[in-house]
């Protein structure tokens, strides 16, 4: 206990003092604000502890990924993984592994970057819905708007299109995953913007999730760009919540003073502190 309170406090001094960064290195903080835990997923996830790893409910993990990366992230649901790391997922597995080496199967909400100058960056509902997801830029230039959702799809998931266990809506599939057509497909003669035009389910996806891709050519309001960010991923969040990131030796959240909950303030520092520490036992 005493060790770990004076982790504690040296992360909390080297908090306030500031560190070294890696130079053009983006800042990724992934956050859950669920109420149960997921498995986050990351391709290529070199540079996100191997591609998968397990957060429990009000956990945050930070990673820093190099300009030039690009890659997804998404959220896996209700796995259960043994201690050599294989197992399932109810939604969003790859494969049987803990640690992603390719995709996702679907249904599953996607963030994907391009860490470039500047930064491209959007959340995919075109592969369905599995959790809501809201990517935030911090202290970046250039337009940086909160890409993703403002709802859950899953409580209003149309039934035809829903993926259900023990009588639970846990996913949400696309209209193209389940009628395979050219419209809902965006193929053939609707194979273009002109012809491919937003549908009764791409609609209540965009409902949900009004800065997101509900459909291939949804690119007006659900593409964004963004220079010299930092980067949060909430799952369960709204495009109106303020999160906290560390960035550039600083605590740095999304909107004005005034709309960040103190709470939420203080318990982001915990986070991140909590995080900083399991970095050191780890030796990362």
């Amino acid at each position: 206990m005493a060790r770990a309170a004076l982790l504690l406090h040296l992360a909390l001094v080297c908090f306030l003092a500031g560190g070294g960064g890696v130079e053009s290195a983006r800042v990724f903080t992934i956050i859950n604000q669920c109420k149960t835990t997921i498995w986050p997923a990351v391709t290529p996830g070199q540079s996100f502890g191997g591609g998968g790893f397990t957060l429990r409910a009000g956990q945050s993990m930070v990673f820093t990924a190099p300009v030039g990366w690009s890659g997804r992230i998404w959220g896996r649901t209700e796995c259960s993984f043994d201690q050599g790391g294989n197992g399932s997922c109810a939604t969003g597995s790859c494969g049987s592994a803990l640690k992603c080496g390719g995709s996702g199967a679907t249904p599953a909400s996607l963030a994907e970057f391009t860490l470039a100058s500047p930064d491209f960056y959007d959340v995919s509902l075109v592969d369905g819905f599995n959790l809501p997801m809201v990517v935030r830029p911090l202290n970046g230039q250039g337009n940086c708007s909160a890409a993703g959702c403002d709802g859950d799809l899953r409580q209003d998931c149309p039934s035809e299109l829903a993926v259900k266990v023990n009588g639970r809506t846990v996913a949400c599939r696309s209209a193209c995953d389940v009628f395979d057509t050219d419209q809902y497909c965006c193929r053939g003669l609707y194979g273009n913007p002109s012809t491919c035009q937003p549908t009764f389910y791409s609609k209540k996806f965009k409902a949900a999730c009004p800065t997101a891709y509900s459909y291939a050519y949804d690119d007006p309001t659900s593409i964004f760009t963004c220079s010299n960010a930092d980067y949060t991923i909430t799952f369960c969040s709204n495009r109106k919540q303020s999160v906290c990131s560390y960035h550039n030796n600083r605590l740095v959240c999304s909107g004005s003073t005034s709309s960040t909950s103190p709470s939420w303030t203080i318990m982001s520092v915990l986070l991140l502190l909590s995080t900083f520490v399991a970095l050191q036992f780890s030796g990362k």
